[in-house]
């Protein structure tokens, strides 16, 4: 016979002790409804707990698991329990709406900030460049950006952008295979070079006025920073200065717009704007800070009040001439007490300095009316004169200033 569990095994053999009888229960006293305080809802309060030992690591324990499921979940925040019922009650069925703007993404008002046009107007004629470079350390290849500035073919760009290039390709915004390009004319002393495509109907990017750019401007800095996938990146800021001078690896940099917009490397060969569309300069370096100093935000444009003659330079250049340079023949110092401008330390026999009548520990303030702040400054200044023509140079002489002038000559490559 099959056994129950719930049932119990009594041999008929062994006696059955009594059950002893149960004493009757008193009746419990009704009680009244107020003191249920039912209106609101509440019970008696519970019997005290008892105490017990090493409970407290485990609670707080679960105090914190459920301080960790209440930041997640988020609602349970929103629930109370009943724990005589073991029910939840839900007081919030409904989470509060997201707050949308009414501006859809066709609204004709998006891509109208100022910035927005002026990137609009120049997606055209902004291109990527992508040059295979071949030197002593191997091959490689550099990266960075220019500019559209002729409707068949020609664009602008830096000349470090293809120095030592075996092949070049550039790449419009949204296409996607690049287009074969040849170079025309370098100018490493000035970074500036021009290569071409075989193209036509292309929209060239408009310059600004020589003269016309003023410290404070707004401007925005376009071009493929980092070489990152997509379109260029375009970073904003403001005119920071003006005829800044920077020593290269190739000589110095003159003429230079200092700006506090984000430069990078890609950047190099590309425009910057001002707010009317118009490139104001070519962006060439960014300065960086070192152990003994820092540099936030300097970068520096080749201005259009330098571009717009090299371009002149550059197409004479083209079919693989060497631009000239003038010479002076003079030593320069920088000046130690805070002054401005450059120190003669020495002039060459014969030289146009000499036939001039520059003499050493003269002080250069200027050429042809423009600021000497250093020695780099007046380096560049003459190197970027054409040889034959005559310089005006003001100089410092003790405490007298003289107005010379020198007819440059040809200065020899090394």
């Amino acid at each position: 016979m099959s056994e129950d569990t719930n049932s119990v095994n009594i041999s008929n053999n062994e006696p059955v002790e009594p059950v002893e009888p149960v004493e009757p229960v008193e009746p419990v006293e009704p009680v009244e409804p107020s003191e249920l305080n039912v209106a609101a809802g509440s019970y008696p309060p519970p019997p005290p707990p008892q105490k017990q030992k090493n409970t407290t690591p485990r609670i707080i324990a679960i105090a914190v698991v459920f301080g960790f499921l209440g930041g997640i979940l988020g609602v349970a925040a929103n629930n109370t329990w009943d724990l005589d019922l073991g029910s939840s009650t839900d007081v919030n069925n409904s989470l509060s709406p997201i707050i949308m703007s009414q501006v859809g993404a066709d609204d004709p008002s998006i891509g109208q900030t100022q910035v927005a046009k002026v990137i609009n107007s120049l997606t055209d004629s902004v291109v990527t460049i992508s040059a295979e470079v071949s030197d002593s350390t191997g091959n490689g290849e550099a990266v960075g950006t220019g500019v559209v500035i002729t409707s068949d073919g020609e664009i602008l760009t830096n000349a470090h952008v293809v120095e030592g290039a075996t092949k070049v390709r550039v790449r419009f915004a949204g296409e996607t295979e690049p287009r074969d390009a040849e170079i025309v004319a370098t100018d490493p002393g000035n970074d500036l070079a021009l290569i071409r495509i075989r193209a036509t109907g292309l929209k060239p990017a408009v310059f600004a006025q020589p003269g016309s750019v003023r410290v404070g401007d707004a401007v925005v800095a376009i071009g493929y920073a980092l070489d990152l996938d997509g379109g260029p990146t375009v970073s904003t800021g403001i005119v920071s200065a003006l005829k800044r001078t920077i020593i290269t690896e190739n000589g110095a940099l003159n003429g230079l717009i200092q700006t506090d917009a984000a430069i990078s490397s890609g950047n190099s060969g590309g425009p910057l704007v001002n707010m009317r569309g118009e490139i104001v300069g070519i962006n060439t370096a960014v300065a960086r800070g070192d152990a003994s100093s820092t540099a936030n935000n300097i970068g520096f444009s080749i201005s259009v009040d330098e571009v717009i003659p090299e371009l002149a330079q550059l197409r004479k250049l083209a079919g693989g001439g060497v631009r000239a340079e003038g010479f002076l023949g003079v030593g320069l110092a920088e000046r130690q007490d805070g002054g401005q401008g450059a120190i003669i330390t020495s002039v060459q026999a014969d030289s146009p300095a000499s036939l001039a009548g520059i003499k050493e520990n003269d002080i250069v303030l200027s050429v042809d009316s423009e600021p000497i702040d250093g020695q780099a400054a007046f380096v560049a200044a003459i190197r970027d004169s054409e040889p034959g023509a005559t310089v005006k140079i003001e100089i410092l002489r003790g405490t007298q200033r003289l107005t010379v002038e020198a007819k440059l000559a040809v200065r020899k490559l090394e």
